[in-house]
């Protein structure tokens, strides 16, 4: 009790002090000739991570067993073609997605976690005009505030709302703007299902410079298949859900602030064995200011109220969408201070996960009934 009070006050210390930059910047990309293809781009991100845990969770012998340890987060090289009518986006390399309240796991490709291959991200974009495009191929969710890789994020370790929402999905997706108004429309597979019966959606209006507004939502237009051999990544329950989101986002000058409302409901299927429906809903805020042009410091408070009635059958539903039991409720607070001089970067983060959970169930520890978890963690490499 003592480390948790120390630890919400240091967070919210950090909260009230000034804070962070959107996240890492990757610096613009090298040009190459590619012949017939024109001018293409070339990035990439490679770093490690080390991590410090006071209640394990996971198989013994693997990393998230472990109460310290060490794993690369990216390994990745992206080359793309952003100009003209056709255009392209390929990823290719290992990750790691590290996440509040979940295992940890290292970065292979044929881990458990890193279960879109290595190559996660690859679209063909067709553009006839600034204002429209379409995509075709692996495409990055429009759902949600943080991004899969930790580059991408102003913290290390993605949130608990992060942990409900699809990371990667195989469809075509729709893209047009208007004055202050911006959409996407994506067809696509959900939680990976190879299935292609899943419609999301992003609207996002710009209010002025400073202020933008957004929503999105995604849910099934048919039936959801109960496993796909074979695919790790899979979330038969995540695509049998609807999820709608609410985000706000200020930035100016050197802050930005991002709160955001998230809402899941998952309805009772026999074919999934989920004998009753449930929500989970929760919010969280973002707060991020730049001290200077390589110092940035950036903090994250969250809440995420679970669905579910204990014995009613709804335990692995619950857990297998948020790492959290079913009828439980979860505070997280997070605080990651930044240093990115050219290519170079390093971030420490220090991050504490409580949650109330019916007797006799929890989400950490080895014996999986510890209901709080403090984590450290340091990241350095290279964006280029």
């Amino acid at each position: 009790m003592k480390k948790a009070w120390i630890l919400s006050a240091a967070v919210v210390a950090a909260l009230a002090a000034p804070m962070a930059d959107a996240s890492l910047n990757l610096p613009n990309p090298i040009e190459v000739s590619a012949g017939p293809l024109g001018k293409i781009g070339v990035q990439g991100a490679i770093s490690g991570l080390g991590f410090w845990q006071d209640n394990p969770q996971g198989v013994p012998g693997t990393l998230g067993a472990k109460y310290a340890g060490a794993t690369i987060s990216n390994g990745s090289v992206i080359v793309q073609k952003s100009s003209g009518l056709l255009q392209f986006y390929a990823q290719a390399g290992v990750y790691s997605f590290p996440t509040l309240a979940a295992s940890l796991t290292g970065a292979n490709p044929t881990s458990t976690i890193n279960d879109f291959g290595a190559l996660p991200i690859a679209y063909l974009k067709i553009a006839p005009s600034g204002n429209f495009s379409m995509e075709i191929g692996k495409l990055p969710t429009l759902i949600g505030a943080e991004g899969g890789f930790t580059y991408q994020n102003i913290n290390i370790e993605r949130g608990l709302l992060w942990d409900m929402e699809p990371i990667v999905s195989r469809g075509i997706q729709f893209n047009a703007s208007a004055g202050p108004l911006s959409a996407s429309l994506s067809w696509n597979d959900g939680y990976y299902s190879n299935r292609y019966n899943v419609l999301s959606g992003l609207l996002t209006y710009t209010i002025n410079s400073a202020n933008t507004l957004a929503f999105y939502a995604d849910g099934p237009l048919g039936k959801v298949r109960e496993s796909a051999p074979n695919i790790a990544a899979y979330s038969a329950y995540g695509t049998v859900s609807q999820i709608y989101g609410l985000m706000y986002t200020y930035s100016s000058g050197p802050w930005t602030v991002e709160p955001y409302f998230q809402y899941m409901t998952t309805p009772k299927s026999a074919r999934l064995r989920i004998d009753k429906s449930f929500d989970n809903y929760g919010g969280s805020l973002l707060v991020n200011y730049a001290v200077d042009s390589d110092i940035s410091l950036a903090g994250r408070v969250e809440y995420l109220d679970v669905g579910g009635v204990p014995g009613e059958g709804l335990e692995s539903v619950a857990s297998s969408l948020t790492d959290l039991p079913d009828d439980s409720h979860a505070w997280s607070l997070t605080v990651t201070p930044t240093y990115q001089s050219g290519d170079f970067f390093a971030r420490a983060e220090l991050s504490y996960v409580t949650a109330s959970t019916p007797t006799g169930t929890g989400f950490a520890g080895q014996n999986g009934l510890a209901t709080n978890q403090v984590r450290g963690m340091v990241e350095t490499g290279f964006l280029f």
